[in-house]
């Protein structure tokens, strides 16, 4: 069993991933409510890849609370260290002594995370990317008690789910945020500046780099308040070559988000199930 705590757009792309790898997954929400919109969210998802069958390996739950035979939990709540180490600790206090625990954070320190934690050699990062379905990627990041048989552990649970791992150093924006965070900071400033529209300078990096996506897309697909804060973030650890542009900063305070919100770089047709997930993206590569 396996616990993911968490249902916005990363949580419910975990507990999808694992059901399709044959897991039983309980998704914990906060209320009645938000345990309703994960589960349509989960339910779409699964839909959409022909795979309605899988639904019946996850329940949803309001609350934390943990089977006895848990053995993996994922955090995936928004990127916000008091919320995530309250959540933490919650976790911690209902799964299994032995159970490995994991935080799906893009960019928050895992040394910090574990100051709530009472077992923190079972824990670290394991940051999937959006979409988690689709996306091959997951960033393992060992925190400074992390043991060398949670990371084992973390790479078997990788593996189950089809996608390869890569092992980081806790350190800020681990090695995909930080990248990530740089080119995408970049192609906002070049908008900004007029170099190009947000459609050519997406489609350089497409045409010439053979990106999968352009980096303001990408930052729309994430969720702009999402890259905002990572940004802000990485400017205050590695100094101000992470600055966030004026025009993230009036996208964000527009409510222009992105995908989520139907408007960001580009204009997405979205539904009240994306809107309602808005703050629970994780940045990708």
């Amino acid at each position: 069993m396996v616990l993911v705590v968490g249902g916005g757009t990363m949580g419910a792309g975990i507990a999808h991933a694992l059901a399709r790898a044959g897991r039983q997954v309980r998704l914990c929400e906060t209320d009645a409510h938000a345990a309703a919109a994960a589960r349509e969210r989960v339910l779409a998802g699964l839909e959409r890849a022909g795979a309605p069958e899988a639904a019946g390996l996850i329940e949803v739950v309001a609350g934390v609370s943990a089977p006895a035979d848990t053995e993996l939990a994922i955090e995936a709540v928004p990127e916000d260290v008091a919320v995530k180490r309250a959540v933490l600790a919650r976790i911690e206090a209902s799964v299994p002594a032995g159970a490995l625990i994991g935080t799906n954070t893009s960019s928050l320190s895992i040394g910090e995370l574990a100051e709530s934690l009472e077992r923190p050699e079972r824990f670290l990062g394991m940051h999937f990317f959006n979409p988690v379905p689709r996306s091959s990627l997951v960033e393992l990041v060992i925190g400074p008690r992390t043991d060398a048989g949670a990371v084992d552990a973390a790479r078997e649970w990788v593996r189950l789910l089809g996608k390869e791992e890569i092992v980081v150093r806790d350190s800020p924006g681990f090695a995909t945020s930080r990248l990530g965070v740089a080119i995408g900071i970049e192609a906002i400033r070049m908008l900004e500046e007029e170099v190009a529209s947000a459609e050519d300078i997406d489609r350089a990096m497409v045409l010439g780099y053979r990106f999968p996506m352009g980096p303001l897309r990408l930052g729309d697909l994430v969720g702009l308040d999402v890259r905002l804060a990572i940004a802000d973030h990485l400017a205050e650890t590695l100094g101000p070559r992470f600055s966030a542009p004026r025009l993230l900063r009036d996208k964000v305070a527009a409510g222009e988000l992105g995908k989520k919100t139907g408007r960001g770089f580009f204009t997405w047709e979205t539904a009240p199930s994306d809107r309602r997930s808005a703050g629970a993206g994780s940045e990708a590569p």
